[in-house]
Parts: C-alpha cells; sequence; structure tokens
C-alpha cells in the first residue's frame, strides 16, 4: 500500500519530506508486527480463543498467567490488550483509570453478558497514564 502510495506521488510530481518518509516506514515496519504467541510458558493464542472463559482453556492457564503478573505491571494498555486480547468487560473508573475484565471460567455470562457473572476473573486496572498497576483475582462467592 505505501508503494503505491509512494509511486502515485511521484507520478504526479508530489514530493515527500524526509519527515513523511520516515513516518511511512516506521509505519510500515511496526504495523505488521504479530501478537505474541507466548509470555514466560503462558500460550497467549490459547488464552485469546477462550474469549470470555467459556471454553475452560483460560482456567487452565491461571497458574502461567500468575506467574508473569510481575511482567505485565507497568506495561501500556494497548500492549496489554495486543498481548491478551481484547477483554470480556472493559470499565472506565474514577480518575481516569481503566479496568480489563477478563474471565477465566464458564458463567452466566456466556449465554447472557448483560446478567452479573459470578465465574472466576481477574481484573486488570490501569492508572490514568495507562500504565497497569494492579492485577486482582476474584474467586467465585462461596
Amino acid at each position: 500500500m505505501y508503494r503505491l502510495i509512494l509511486i502515485f506521488m511521484i507520478k504526479n510530481n508530489h514530493y515527500l519530506s524526509v519527515s513523511t518518509l520516515s513516518f511511512l516506514l516506521f509505519s510500515f515496519v511496526f504495523s505488521c508486527s504479530p501478537a505474541p504467541d507466548k509470555v514466560g510458558n503462558l500460550d497467549l493464542v490459547k488464552w485469546r480463543s477462550d474469549r470470555g472463559g467459556c471454553g475452560d482453556v483460560r482456567k487452565g492457564l491461571e497458574k502461567e498467567f500468575v506467574k508473569i503478573q510481575s511482567e505485565l505491571l507497568g506495561k501500556h494498555i494497548d500492549d496489554v490488550g495486543y498481548m491478551l486480547g481484547r477483554p470480556d468487560i472493559q470499565q472506565l473508573g474514577s480518575r481516569d483509570q481503566k479496568f480489563y475484565v477478563y474471565f477465566l471460567e464458564k458463567g452466566i455470562h456466556c449465554t447472557d453478558i448483560t446478567q452479573k457473572s459470578a465465574a472466576q476473573k481477574v481484573i486488570l486496572r490501569f492508572n490514568a497514564v495507562g500504565l497497569l498497576s494492579e492485577i486482582t483475582f476474584q474467586a467465585r462467592p462461596l
């Protein structure tokens, strides 16, 4: 796509500045990188494929997730979303905090997302500048 833009601009006597060329090259190189497959021993492909934890795959990955918590803390919200996939629930908190919720097991949310689910989940809290500041595991109530 970028080659087509460059060819079009050159044919039509439009010249690009060095900064524009640098930006296009940077965009091309970094926009095509695939999401990582693993962090530590956590299989991110399996994690991302189990949307809502409804396949009970994430439950089996919980121990590996616990082991990599320290590697995730401090990462930007975009990087975490890229690695773990779109959250099952995204909430906005006070003072521009954001929360990502990933379910670890099946629950009522698998059949009706509007219902409050008691399924086990992991909650990621991001501060106002978008850095992951806290990871909390919420277990099922007894």
